[in-house]
C-alpha cells in the first residue's frame, strides 16, 4: 500500500482526545500490535492549516507517544503518512484514508519555558 508523506510545516497540531490503545477486534477487545509486537495507540489531533481545520485519528506505536498528552496539548508529529484503504464488510464497500505517525511529541514543555533574553 502506498504511503504519502504529510507536510506539517504550516500546520498547528493539538491533541483532541487523549491517547488510547488501538482495538483490533471490538468483539474480543483485542489490542492492535505492530509487526514487532509493540502496542499501537490511537491519538486524535486537531490539524489546523491556514485554510481548514480537521480532526485526524492517528495510529502511533506506544513508544512514540509522549507522556501527559491531554486535550489541547500542542504536539509535533514525526513521520506522518497517509494511506488509502478499502474493505468490504457484509456486502458493503467502505473506503477512507488512514493516518500513521512514528511519534506524537508534546510541545507544552517547550512552550512554557521562559525565552532567553
Amino acid at each position: 500500500m502506498r504511503q504519502i508523506p504529510v507536510d506539517t510545516v504550516n500546520a498547528t497540531v493539538m491533541v483532541a482526545k487523549s491517547p488510547e490503545p488501538k482495538v483490533k477486534d471490538r468483539r474480543t477487545g483485542e489490542i492492535a500490535l505492530d509487526r514487532d509486537g509493540a502496542t499501537l495507540m490511537t491519538v486524535e489531533v486537531m490539524f489546523s492549516t491556514p485554510d481548514e481545520v480537521e480532526i485526524l485519528k492517528l495510529t502511533v506505536p506506544q513508544s512514540g507517544v509522549s507522556e501527559d498528552l491531554t486535550m489541547g496539548t500542542p504536539v509535533a508529529l514525526t513521520g506522518l503518512v497517509a494511506s488509502a484503504w478499502e474493505n468490504e464488510f457484509n456486502g458493503q464497500k467502505r473506503h477512507g484514508i488512514a493516518f500513521r505517525a512514528v511519534a506524537v511529541t508534546s510541545l507544552a514543555a517547550a512552550a512554557s519555558k521562559p525565552k532567553a533574553a
